[in-house]
C-alpha cells in the first residue's frame, strides 16, 4: 500500500512542534500552582455536593533503571542498587494515602499505566506490593486496562508469568531497534531472539494487547539497517507499534552526550526511515492511528481510529473516554478537572515534600477558558481529525469564524497542500494531513504562536 505522502512533504515539515498529550503543554506549567492548589481542586473535583464519580485512570512513575540508555529524555536515577525502590514504594504509599484521605477510598480505575524509568526494575515481589497498595486505594473496574512498560532486558518468561497473575493485561516492550551496532552505540544491548521469546510467551498467556516501540535516527541507523528491523517487527507482528524520531537535544539532556554526533543519520536519512517505515507497516496490514501510533486492524485502538472514538492524554492515543489522571510518583503528571499538575523531579524533593505531609506537587496550570475552548479544538483535531463550528460554539458560547478568523487564514497554505479540508461549517484532515496532525493542531495553539522563536520541542516527525 503506497503512502498517501511525498518525500517532499515530508522534508517540509520535519519542524519542532509539541506532542498534544495536552494543552497547554506542560511547558507552560507555572510553580505558584502546588500542594494548596492541588488539594482545592481534589476538593472540588470529588467532594462536591452532586459530583457524579466518573472512573479514574491512574499513572505510576517508576524512575529506577540499572544501566543508562544513551538516546534517553525521560525521568531517570540509573542505579544498580535495588533497595532503593523499596524505599520508593514506602513513598508512593504516603502519596496515595494522601490522595484517598481527601477523595476516599474506593474510586473506580478504568485505566493503570505504569512507566519509567523502568518497571522492571522493581522486583516481582515489589509489583505485587504496589499492585496491592493500588487495590487497597483504589477499585479497578472489570475489564480495566492494566498495563506496564517493559524493559526486555530486565525479565524472562517467569517474570512474563508474574505479570500476568498480577492482572496486567497490556504490555509495551522498549525495542528501539534490533540492530546489533546501533544497540551498542546507545548503550541497550538485547539480542532480538529475547524479545522474541517474550512476546511469544506473553502471547502464549492472553495478555490483550503487546506493544513494541521503536525509535529512527540513533546514530549508526541507516534507511538499509532500519529497513531489517522493520522486517523483524513485522515477522514479530506486535499488536501496537509506537514508531518515534529521535531527537538529540544533547544541552537538554545529558545522557545524549555520550552519542557522537558524527555516527546520527543525516536529516534525509532520518527522513527516508520514516517514509520507508510508513511504507513497510502499511503494506503488511498496519492501521496508521496517528502521530507515531500503528495497530493492527482489529486492535482496539484502530477500532476506536474508525470509529472516531479515540482520546488522548499523558500516555499518548488511547480508547478510554476523557477521565481525571491521577498521577503517582516523582515527575508524573496528572489532570483532574480543568487542572494540571505535576509532581517534584528529584526523589530528595519528593520524599521531602511527603515527609512534611505535602502533595508532592511542584507546578502545574488551571486552564482559562481559553485554555479549555483550544483544548476542545485541538484534541478534536488530533484523535478525531475532524472539528465541526458549531460543536464548538454551543459548547463554549463563542462565534468560531470570528473568535479563530486568523487561525482559518493560517490553514489556507495547509489546505493549498492538501492537508485539511476546510469549508463553512468544518476542519477536515485528509488521509495525507493524518500524517502531519501536529502541523494542523499547531495552528489553534495560542502558546505556540506567540513564541515561535524558541526552540522547545522535538521534531513533529
Amino acid at each position: 500500500m503506497p503512502i498517501p505522502v511525498s518525500l517532499g512533504l515530508l522534508q517540509k515539515f520535519d519542524v519542532a512542534g509539541p506532542r498534544y498529550t495536552s494543552y497547554p503543554t506542560a511547558d507552560r506549567f507555572v510553580e505558584a500552582f502546588g500542594d494548596e492548589e492541588y488539594k482545592r481542586t481534589l476538593a472540588q473535583r470529588f467532594n462536591e455536593e452532586g459530583a457524579r464519580p466518573q472512573p479514574l485512570s491512574l499513572y505510576v512513575h517508576i524512575p529506577f533503571c540499572a544501566s543508562l540508555c544513551y538516546y534517553c529524555a525521560c525521568n531517570k536515577v540509573i542505579t544498580k542498587h535495588h533497595s532503593r525502590s523499596a524505599e520508593y514504594l514506602r513513598y508512593l504509599a504516603l502519596e496515595l494515602a494522601l490522595h484517598t484521605d481527601l477523595i476516599g477510598k474506593g474510586r473506580t480505575v478504568s485505566q493503570l499505566h505504569l512507566g519509567g524509568g523502568s518497571p522492571t526494575f522493581m522486583s516481582d515481589d515489589e509489583l505485587r506490593e504496589l499492585m496491592a497498595l493500588l487495590q487497597q486505594h483504589f477499585q479497578l473496574a472489570p475489564g480495566a486496562e492494566l498495563s506496564i512498560e517493559v524493559d526486555p532486558r530486565t525479565v524472562d518468561v517467569a517474570r512474563i508469568d508474574a505479570l500476568a497473575t498480577m492482572g496486567f493485561n497490556r504490555l509495551s516492550f522498549g525495542v528501539q531497534d534490533f540492530d546489533p551496532a546501533v544497540q551498542k552505540a546507545v548503550h541497550r544491548v538485547q539480542p532480538a531472539e529475547q524479545v522474541f521469546s517474550l512476546v511469544h510467551a506473553a502471547r502464549e498467556r492472553g495478555f490483550d494487547s503487546i506493544n513494541v516501540d521503536l525509535i529512527y535516527g540513533l546514530p549508526l541507523q541507516s534507511p538499509a539497517s532500519f529497513d531489517r528491523t522493520l522486517a523483524q517487527i513485522t515477522e514479530l507482528r506486535p499488536d501496537r507499534i509506537a514508531l518515534y524520531g529521535y531527537a538529540h537535544l544533547p544541552l537538554r539532556f545529558k545522557p545524549q552526550r555520550r552519542i557522537n554526533d558524527a555516527e546520527l543519520p543525516t536529516a534525509s536519512a532520518k527522513v527516508a526511515m520514516l517514509a520507508r517505515s510508513l511504507e513497510a507497516l502499511l503494506a503488511v496490514g498496519y492501521v496508521y492511528v496517528g502521530m507515531d501510533h500503528f495497530a493492527l486492524p482489529n486492535d482496539p485502538l484502530a477500532v476506536a481510529k474508525r470509529q472516531g472514538r479515540l482520546h488522548r492524554n499523558f500516555q499518548g492515543y488511547s480508547t478510554q473516554p476523557d477521565c481525571d489522571l491521577i498521577a503517582l510518583g516523582v515527575s508524573s503528571i496528572g489532570r483532574v478537572g480543568a487542572t494540571y499538575s505535576q509532581n517534584a523531579k528529584t526523589l530528595d524533593e519528593y520524599y521531602d515534600l511527603l515527609n512534611h505531609g505535602r502533595f508532592p506537587v511542584v507546578r502545574g496550570l488551571a486552564l482559562t477558558r481559553d485554555d479549555l475552548l483550544r483544548r476542545a479544538v485541538i484534541m478534536a483535531i488530533m484523535c478525531q481529525g475532524a472539528l465541526h463550528f458549531e460543536s464548538i460554539a454551543l459548547a463554549y458560547l463563542v462565534d468560531f469564524q470570528r473568535y479563530f478568523a486568523t487561525e482559518l487564514e493560517a490553514l489556507k497554505p495547509l489546505a493549498e497542500q492538501g492537508m485539511v479540508k476546510v469549508d463553512a461549517d468544518s476542519i477536515e484532515v485528509t488521509d495525507t494531513g493524518w500524517f502531519f496532525v501536529r502541523a494542523v493542531a499547531m495552528v489553534f495553539d495560542r502558546h505556540l504562536q506567540a513564541n515561535l522563536h524558541l526552540n522547545r520541542f522535538s521534531k513533529i516527525l
